[in-house]
């Protein structure tokens, strides 16, 4: 469902090697952290506190809150907003905070 569509002309993207909810994933430089949960597999960022419902990047804007992840030890990081770096562990949120 998701995939890059190619920009003719340009030079490749470097990669960028993080690591996600403990498994290693090649990103590209530039990426947002949901995008690349997305590239991933991963729809769900996080499980709703009091449903358990699975919910993941909505808006992607910053506006819903909806894309919480732990970033490097960091909890409750808008996955959306966050450029992923070199070696990033990126952890996505399973029950109450």
């Amino acid at each position: 469902m998701f995939r890059r569509l190619p920009e003719p002309g340009t030079a490749p993207v470097p990669v960028v090697p993080v690591t996600v909810d403990g498994h290693p994933f090649l990103a590209l430089a530039g990426d947002s952290v949901a995008a690349v949960l997305l590239m991933s597999g991963r729809l769900a960022c996080r499980s709703a506190p009091v449903s358990g419902a699975p919910r993941g990047p909505f808006c992607l804007i910053g506006a819903c809150f909806d894309c919480l992840v732990t970033i490097d030890g960091q909890p409750n990081r808008q996955a959306c907003l966050v450029p992923v770096a070199p070696a990033m562990r990126i952890e996505t949120g399973k029950g109450a905070r």
